[in-house]
């Protein structure tokens, strides 16, 4: 997108084309305005649209340019935190609404995927989180034991049975989570964009806001070349925000992510890697992320950005990490390598805000849009059309806060993710 090959890399080569979303470019009325054209706001807009709600939905530059055409495309149940935190971090009743919200959140991305037809390559063979070292099977068998307690469909996999299904020896085991599964991320985008357009959603690209305001009771949004006026405004921009909700940017640290793509592996390889074709991430504190497409590429992520050093450093780390994992691949060569940001709050879980008047959103998805995004974008929807009350959300609402030291922050991540790929893997 934007004519860099490193923004979206593989998903936009292999993904099917998005639907037509001419520029806003007169001022216009709707019942509910979606600003952003990501997971949470593609949601939104279609289930609001199949309630027979007049909606437009604007985006600043295409439909997933941001994490929703970026990411790995593991469609994972919760967050990054340990299922017990949520409680500690929300109290006991928001905490346990949270967990249950996000663990069936991948249910309902499956849902929308098979009741619309979303040609988006859905594996439903699950997730394994790979324990690295007897640390890291400890830490997968507590958040096991966790989620088990609440009626999870996770399981623990011993270093054979893991062996087996991602083919490395490198783990000591790992977390089998039947929940989840992976998806390419920005067909499923796009597909969502279809199945909103095809139930009467109004669909904008290149049209981002520049201002609001507030006239006769109800809420303006600007454009460079048009207007909308709407009873509701639902902010779906998240890490990619700017213009008027650029606070929600603000209140997020950013980790940079990439991923390289292989090309397709030949049949007798496809067979010794990954041969269920579940989504993989290990416990490293600088994980790596590994999954297969339906092609057959292999794509293998982590921590860091392609630009300057980076872009040498990250490759050559990878490649010596793959030659690791996976001794049978050979020489290696990537097909594909792009890049984007993983917005961080400061207790890794997401945020409710209300913006004003009937202006809303959800947004800090931490690494985890896929469910998250598509859930919440369901559930401003339900709380628009009256059917769930904001008392009953599983969020409490907050006031956006600014990240501290979030320059500095940003900063040592990327530098740091470069120093540990430049020295790792090399013994």
């Amino acid at each position: 997108m934007l004519n860099d090959p490193r923004s979206h890399g593989l998903w936009e080569k292999t993904a099917p084309a998005p639907p037509a979303t001419p520029r806003l470019t007169a001022k216009v009325a709707a019942d509910v305005v979606i600003v952003g054209g990501g997971y949470t706001g593609l949601s939104a807009a279609l289930h609001l649209a199949e309630a027979g709600v007049d909606v437009r939905l604007l985006e600043a530059t295409e439909i997933g340019f941001g994490g929703a055409g970026r990411n790995v495309g593991l469609i994972n149940a919760g967050m990054w935190v340990m299922p017990d935190d949520f409680p500690k971090e929300l109290g006991p009743v928001y905490g346990e609404k949270l967990l249950d919200f996000l663990g069936n959140a991948p249910y309902v991305v499956r849902e929308l995927i098979e009741k619309h037809g979303i040609a988006c390559e859905l594996q439903k063979n699950g997730t394994l989180h790979c324990a690295v070292g007897a640390e890291g099977m400890t830490e997968l068998e507590e958040r096991a034991r966790q989620w088990q307690k609440r009626g999870a469909a996770v399981t623990i996999l011993d270093a054979a049975e893991t062996e087996r299904r991602v083919g490395t020896k490198a783990y000591a085991g790992s977390l089998l989570d039947m929940r989840a599964g992976t998806l390419q991320p920005l067909a499923y985008a796009r597909g969502l964009a279809h199945a909103a357009a095809k139930a009467g959603a109004k669909l904008h690209t290149g049209s981002g806001v520049t201002a609001t305001s507030e006239a006769n009771g109800k809420k303006i949004v600007t454009t460079a070349e048009g207007e909308v006026s709407a009873d509701w405004i639902i902010v779906a921009t998240d890490a990619y925000s700017h213009g008027p909700w650029a606070t929600v940017k603000k209140e997020q640290v950013f980790l940079p992510y990439f991923n390289l793509a292989t090309a397709p592996l030949s049949d007798n390889l496809r067979r010794s890697i990954l041969p269920g074709l579940e989504g993989c991430w290990d416990t490293k504190e600088i994980l790596s992320s590994f999954r297969m497409d339906r092609a057959g590429r292999l794509v293998f992520g982590s921590v860091g950005a392609l630009r300057n050093t980076g872009g040498a450093i990250h490759k050559g780390w990878a490649r010596r990490s793959l030659k690791r994992l996976f001794p049978q691949l050979g020489e290696i060569e990537f097909e594909a390598e792009w890049y984007g940001k993983i917005g961080m709050t400061d207790n890794a879980l997401p945020r409710f805000h209300k913006f004003g008047r009937n202006t809303i959103g959800f947004s800090g998805y931490n690494g985890r849009g896929i469910a998250p995004g598509t859930t919440f974008g369901r559930l401003l929807a339900h709380h628009i059309l009256g059917q769930v009350p904001e008392g009953d959300f599983p969020l409490p609402l907050t006031d956006v806060k600014e990240a501290a030291f979030r320059n500095v922050k940003e900063a040592y991540y990327e530098a740091g993710a470069q120093i540990a790929h430049f020295t790792g893997e090399r013994f």
